[in-house]
């Protein structure tokens, strides 16, 4: 009878760390413990060893879960738009097992001790995936941001210009200068939503051109208002120089030289960017459609082609969904007003079928994208030690995933809550078969089923 503790996974194809190419290797899981206690190379043997069940997929790829470091779960507060229940089952179902929850848009946001506890109090036994959380960064906060990493926050994000809900108001330089005060020595990082407007640009300015046409918005969050941001971001970095900087969801290619000559002076900045810039252009892109909408905005394709070979180089470094979901009715679909819908594309579930179908295109492995959604993502929100890479001693978040199956994306694929999503319509390449969280199998494709048991995840 074989041991209930242990099982083990051989793939002719898995991602190991440090590795550009796929490995044959068996993954030995201890269930009890939810960690890889051993990694042998090579998958010579299939037949259980020591009464051992191994479970054999052959030519089908071994991949370490995703950990997606740019997500709007929306609870407590705004839950008609997405929760922890709906959002990180749709995750699962995509390979990711471990969400980082953005301070913003729920109802309180994540910019107090208090605050902090009221969400994870809500996330309590909803969550699929396991879930870490950033705090926030808005006026008058400063002393509110050690207490909140003393209680585990992963970083804290902030805006420089107007974030669209009023609990989360924007930050200007006498109050980032308080924040970075206190943040000077912790072990955090801080994250911009990098748009600023200045007295020559302001997405303000009255624009007499028709609200449903797609540059009609495009032209109201102009490239300038990202290179502003990150030129200031940096100066700023200058002065206070030992905290890491991160620039969340970065859209416009004409900041890539500012942020070249950042790094290249030392500073400790990181970026992202996210799934739909990679995957879509401006030019695809109909009027009258606002589920293609969200700030900073998906650009043109040659804008899209230098974001490609900034993440290849190494200047830009994970990619993330940013999903942020809202009701339908806010997105006006019906009128067609792409000005004056929320802001906000959703993609849970889809991002690693996206970036698989766009990169090998390109010439992209898999090795490669794993690199930018798992372990530059893990290392981004401090997760490293246990997420991010199939490694012995590792949580087992282990994915088996066909790169040859294809699906058409459509509402009933989709489980966030809102069936709304720029993807609609689109064929993409790669099928998750079965996603384990910490040993356990906890979504299988092939069946269509979730794990029976309900929602295993873990806040960290």
């Amino acid at each position: 009878m074989a041991n209930p503790q242990f099982f083990k996974i051989s793939s002719q194809n898995v991602v190991l760390p440090d590795t550009e190419t796929l490995q044959a290797a068996v993954i030995t899981v201890d269930v009890h413990t939810g960690k890889i206690v051993d990694i042998e190379r090579g998958t010579t043997n299939h037949l259980p060893q020591d009464d051992i069940h191994v479970i054999d997929v052959g030519a089908k790829f071994v991949l370490p879960g995703l950990v997606d470091a740019h997500v709007h779960l929306n609870e407590p507060g705004r839950t008609g738009w997405e929760g922890f229940w709906t959002g990180t089952r749709a995750a699962i179902s995509g390979g990711v097992t471990t969400v980082v929850d953005m301070p913003l848009n729920s109802i309180p946001p994540t910019t107090t001790l208090e605050n902090f506890h009221v969400k994870r109090t809500s996330a309590e036994g909803q969550c699929w995936t396991d879930v870490a959380f950033w705090g926030g960064a808005i006026p008058g906060n400063q002393k509110d941001l050690k207490p909140l990493i003393a209680a585990g926050v992963k970083g804290f994000k902030c805006y420089l210009i107007e974030s669209g809900v009023e609990e989360f108001p924007r930050v200007d330089e006498h109050d980032l200068r308080r924040h970075l005060e206190q943040l000077q020595g912790e072990p955090t990082v801080l994250l911009f939503h990098a748009e600023l407007e200045d007295h020559q640009c302001s997405t303000k300015e009255a624009l007499p051109l028709d609200p449903t046409h797609y540059e009609t918005f495009l032209s109201s969050r102009p490239d300038t208002l990202e290179v502003n941001a990150i030129s200031f971001i940096t100066r700023l970095q200058e002065e206070y120089p030992s905290l890491r900087y991160h620039i969340v969801h970065l859209s416009s290619a004409s900041a890539l030289p500012t942020i070249r000559a950042a790094k290249s002076r030392g500073l400790k900045l990181t970026v992202e960017t996210c799934f739909h810039y990679l995957c879509l252009s401006s030019d695809m892109i109909p009027n009258g459609h606002p589920e293609f909408k969200c700030c900073p905005p998906i650009r043109d394709e040659s804008n899209r082609e230098l974001l490609w070979q900034a993440l290849m180089d190494g200047t830009i470094g994970s990619v993330v969904s940013d999903h942020s979901p809202c009701i339908v009715e806010l997105k006006k679909l019906d009128e067609g007003d792409i000005m004056g819908a929320w802001g906000g594309i959703s993609s849970l579930g889809l991002g690693l079928s996206l970036l698989w179908t766009e990169g090998r295109r390109r010439g992209i492995t898999i090795n490669q994208i794993i690199s930018w959604v798992s372990q530059k993502t893990a290392e981004h929100a401090g997760l490293s030690e246990t997420k991010g890479s199939i490694a012995v001693g590792h949580d087992a978040d282990l994915v088996i995933w066909d790169p040859e199956a294809e699906f058409k994306v459509s509402t009933e694929s989709l489980h966030f809550k809102n069936k709304l999503s720029a993807f609609e319509g689109m064929t993409l390449h790669g099928v998750v078969l079965q996603t384990f969280l910490r040993g356990s199998l906890v979504y299988d494709g092939v069946k269509g089923n979730f794990d029976p048991r309900g929602p295993r995840g873990k806040l960290l």
